[in-house]
């Protein structure tokens, strides 16, 4: 274009923007530019989150190999914490207050540490997953990642760390005649689930403790009493024998009591199938896909949101 001046000469005007008029939107999906940090797709983050499978690896290996790395005892203490809380467990509930009722000893000491090691990895799990986030804004604020690697990354330590105290509770059902039969196959199951459970959970826990860190200083009084409700130290149907038969199924069927007591019917030879609810495999089934799947979903959906604020 041009137009002719007041001297008579002719100036030239830049040509019209072939972009004039178009919105913020419209100028995005014309160059192909995206909202940084952005939510991907479901699908789009699953793929992401397994091609970063070795840094999930080998941040839950680091994690693990750093938490006892002050202490003399170093590594030893992964196994020695959670016999420790049995040992006090045993003395409170099975010598003081005679909650082994119903029980002989060879069957009440593996019943017990098995309890406390089972119940331990669901605790250790909730707890990691509250500060996944909380604890880790520097990480997250510092590099692109899907931020689900976090609670993941701690889920799997924790099962490590079960992993190395499962020496003990061998050693324990050994010492206490519960021998090596085809039913220690089912421990192979047994945490398969437990572990899909945990990481919906610490999902969950990493989403709500990245809004509110407060979260962290709550859940111990919770845990706790998730503990005392699922059996840990007692046997539910025995304990509740005199009380209306629906909060004894409401207890067994709670997650924690449900992989605890798979594991000790795996485990012990004298904890048999009487001691485990109805259609038990199913509900282990369940409580795993539906956290494993609610958990993650709820997790992605504030994806975008980690970190900031």
């Amino acid at each position: 274009m041009s137009e002719t001046t007041h001297d008579g000469g002719v100036a030239v005007s830049a040509p019209p923007s072939p972009d004039e008029g178009l919105t913020a939107a419209q100028l995005a999906a014309k160059y192909g530019l995206a909202v940084s940090g952005a939510r991907p797709s479901l699908f789009e983050y699953i793929r992401q989150l397994w091609d970063r499978r070795h840094f999930i690896l080998a941040f839950s290996r680091a994690k693990l190999t750093a938490q006892y790395s002050q202490a003399k005892l170093g590594q030893l203490w992964q196994v020695a914490t959670p016999l420790l809380n049995a040992a006090v467990y045993f003395f409170i509930f099975g010598l003081i207050l005679e909650a082994d009722r119903g029980m002989n000893r060879e069957v009440y000491v593996p019943f017990l540490v098995t309890g406390v090691f089972v119940f331990t990895f669901t605790q250790s799990s909730v707890m990691a997953g509250v500060r996944a986030i909380s604890g880790n804004l520097g990480l997250v604020r510092a590099l692109h990642f899907p931020r689900a690697s976090l609670p993941i990354s701690f889920a799997l330590q924790q099962l490590q760390q079960l992993l190395y105290s499962m020496i003990v509770l061998f050693a324990v059902a050994l010492i206490f005649g519960s021998y090596p039969a085809m039913s220690w196959l089912l421990i192979v199951p047994v945490l398969v689930l437990q572990f899909f459970f945990n990481t919906g959970l610490a999902m969950i826990m990493a989403r709500a403790g990245a809004k509110t860190p407060d979260l962290a200083q709550l859940m111990p009084f919770v845990m706790r009493t998730w503990m005392y409700a699922s059996g840990v130290m007692f046997s539910i149907p025995v304990m509740l024998k005199d009380k209306p038969a629906w909060i004894a199924d409401v207890l067994q069927w709670n997650p924690a009591a449900v992989y605890m007591d798979l594991m000790r019917f795996a485990l012990i030879d004298g904890y048999g199938s009487s001691n485990l609810p109805d259609h038990v495999w199913a509900v282990a089934l369940g409580w795993a896909v539906l956290f494993a799947a609610g958990g993650f979903v709820y997790f992605w959906k504030a994806e975008e949101r980690y970190g900031r604020g």
